[in-house]
């Protein structure tokens, strides 16, 4: 019997469960391809725990061309596991599994015309050559644009232990049939030098390492949240841990216990979406652009974390079930890491006329994940603060995507890091999704910004300033772009509970991190991911619309109408609905040679903070610190920071 809350992580029995129910069914043939399973939110939030749960799974018979989305119930007190539809869907459309990507790869290594076009370079021992079989939405060739395709990006190792990442094989473009397995097309742009100069960046590489001092992080009685199943709490903090095969860390159910009453402020929180564009023309760059979580899946990409590597301190962590190509589930040990950590200063102030000060240490507490996408590592960290702020912070990191350069060129679109190695422009966007719940289920959307005051009777002096709010009633109306030239935020405001000064109780929502698409108005870039053209967009929820890209990205024609571009234009009220924001997080990405051969970690992110959501600060009940005395201070009774 299962016992699990519908916003749980569906587990390997479950997952399995389904799956063989799907492997009965002889549609699906003898070489079934899977990409995801998922439980169906929109109809299991209503549900109790300990019934069966709906679901959907993808499943692909590359034999017929043909592909399918199920629903099916896991096992439950009331119901037996069950199949219901079977919902066609475009062969092409579905996304590429791991497992997908590897037997194209080798598809690709055992093909006569590349190996012969590796030849060329001096390229003989395919094993080892790697091939990323990447995104072509926007570039099929006309006359395969019926077939499932991918295009590959080729690699080379001069060693098994190499960083192939390091040495691109530019100039060589094979075009694959997904299905079939078969090269359909070579395009070969020209032998250009192959990286002279090693990528790797294990220890020692490249000198001797430097001295670093220990640094322990401890805490002696333990950790200050606790966890029940996938339930956490923490101080006045409580929500529920949910993981997906799209999107991986999701969060659900976020409240706060304030005095004697528990307020809820979202329902859901998550990164929906990533997209990244490359702004380059080369012939074997162009093509670059990928909706990461679409295409892929952060569920299956998400790394197993380490206690002292990834992690440190009084780490606890969630296991997470994903399904792979093959239709084989697997648990990811590790996948989630919680923990407390101090941020510094929450509060400070120095009285100098008493001599009395008053500090808090901030402490935060940080859910996170990390998801590797070949070359790159994305790190996602939901952070919780003791002032009620909720804070997304996003860590890039691992391998810039490189293409090579001939000799004595110089890359117009981006910029040397090694020897016949250049890293392109680009771009990351990450479209979160984000379901509104501020003290109830009905919310109200406003965009906040200042301006001068222009009336010199109320501003004699100049320097008189108001604070405007615009309410967005409507979905067309709440598409939107940041300004910080202007202190332009948003505010989700709760329906009718009033804080003590007679305000409706609020949230803020800050976007530091935006930019704008690199791209001419109907390029192929532009088209294939109409989100990023706003920073903040919202709709009233339906159940439907899960994915701001939209269902099935995956070779979409250019201008789907699907994703919340074309939701909004049905333009339905958001005068108090059950609102859904989908905020855009973005970084231009200019590389830099210090990115090489591996990328420190660059930081974005976005926040939630209270606005009129407390009466006063809500930190006020913190203890104040204890004040770390040296050996010659012990015996002073350990004052504290005052």
């Amino acid at each position: 019997m299962s016992t699990a809350h519908w916003t749980d992580p569906l587990t390997e029995a479950e997952i399995a469960e389904v799956v063989a129910l799907v492997k009965a069914d002889p549609r699906i043939g003898e070489r079934p391809r899977f990409w995801g399973v998922a439980v169906e939110e929109s109809l299991a939030r209503g549900l109790a725990a300990g019934q069966g749960r709906p679901v959907r799974l993808v499943v692909m018979n590359p034999d017929a061309h043909a592909a399918w989305e199920i629903a099916a119930w896991t096992a439950g007190t009331d119901r037996v596991a069950s199949l219901g539809a079977w919902l066609p869907v475009d062969a092409r459309r579905p996304g590429v599994s791991s497992e997908e990507a590897r037997m194209v790869a080798q598809a690709c290594r055992e093909d006569r015309g590349v190996q012969e076009a590796l030849a060329k370079r001096g390229i003989h021992d395919v094993s080892l050559v790697w091939v990323d079989p990447e995104s072509i939405t926007g570039f099929e060739p006309a006359d395969l644009k019926d077939r499932r395709l991918s295009w590959g990006t080729v690699w080379h190792r001069e060693t098994a232990d190499d960083n192939g990442y390091a040495r691109p094989v530019s100039g060589l473009v094979p075009i694959i049939d997904m299905e079939t397995l078969e090269v359909v097309r070579i395009e070969d742009h020209g032998v250009i030098p192959m990286a002279s100069e090693t990528g790797v960046y294990r220890s020692g590489t490249w000198g001797p390492d430097r001295e670093v001092a220990p640094l322990e992080i401890t805490q002696p009685d333990g950790p200050g949240f606790s966890v029940d199943g996938q339930l956490i709490e923490w101080q006045n903090w409580s929500f529920r841990v949910g993981f997906t095969h799209r999107e991986g860390l999701v969060l659900h159910d976020i409240r706060y216990r304030d005095g004697d009453k528990v307020r809820p402020i979202m329902k859901r929180a998550s990164v929906n979406e990533m997209y990244v564009p490359y702004l380059d023309s080369d012939p074997t760059a162009y093509r670059k652009n990928f909706f990461d979580w679409g295409e892929y899946g952060a569920g299956p990409l998400t790394a197993s974390l380490e206690l002292g590597c990834d992690c440190l301190g009084e780490i606890r962590y969630l296991d997470a079930a994903v399904l792979n190509g093959h239709g084989e589930p697997r648990t990811i040990k590790n996948a989630i890491c919680m923990h407390e950590e101090d941020f510094s200063i929450l509060w400070k102030h120095v009285n100098t006329r008493t001599g009395e000060a008053e500090v808090r240490r901030a402490r935060r507490f940080v859910v996170s994940f990390f998801a590797t996408v070949a070359n790159y590592d994305y790190g996602f960290y939901w952070s919780f603060h003791q002032d009620g702020m909720i804070e997304l912070e996003i860590k890039l990191t691992g391998v810039m995507s490189v293409s090579g350069v001939a000799d004595g060129v110089t890359p117009p679109f981006g910029r040397i890091v090694s020897p016949n190695v250049q890293a392109p422009n680009h771009q990351h966007y990450f479209g979160l999704r984000l379901d509104m719940g501020v003290d109830g289920p009905v919310n109200r959307l406003y965009e906040v910004h200042s301006e001068v005051e222009e009336d010199e009777a109320l501003n004699p002096y100049g320097n008189a300033c108001r604070t405007v709010r615009t309410p967005l009633l409507s979905e067309k109306d709440a598409a939107r772009k940041g300004d910080p030239s202007r202190a332009l935020h948003w505010l989700v405001e709760s329906d009718g509970t009033l804080n003590r000064f007679g305000d409706k109780t609020a949230y803020k929502v800050l976007l530091q991190n935006t930019t704008n698409l690199f791209a001419k108005p109907g390029s192929v870039v532009e088209r294939k991911a109409p989100f990023v053209a706003k920073h903040l967009w919202a709709t009233a929820y339906d159940g439907t619309q899960r994915f701001i890209a939209g269902e099935y990205p995956n070779q979409a024609p250019l201008g789907d109408p699907d994703g919340v571009h074309a939701w909004q234009e049905a333009d339905r009220s958001l005068d108090g609905a059950e609102l859904v924001l989908w905020p855009v997080v973005g970084v231009h990405h200019a590389p830099r040679p210090e990115e090489w051969p591996i990328m420190p970690v660059h930081r974005i992110g976005m926040r939630l903070e209270p606005d009129g959501f407390f009466d006063r600060n809500p930190s006020l009940d913190l203890p104040a610190p204890k004040r770390h005395r040296t050996p010659a201070e012990a015996s002073d009774g350990g004052s504290c920071c005052r």
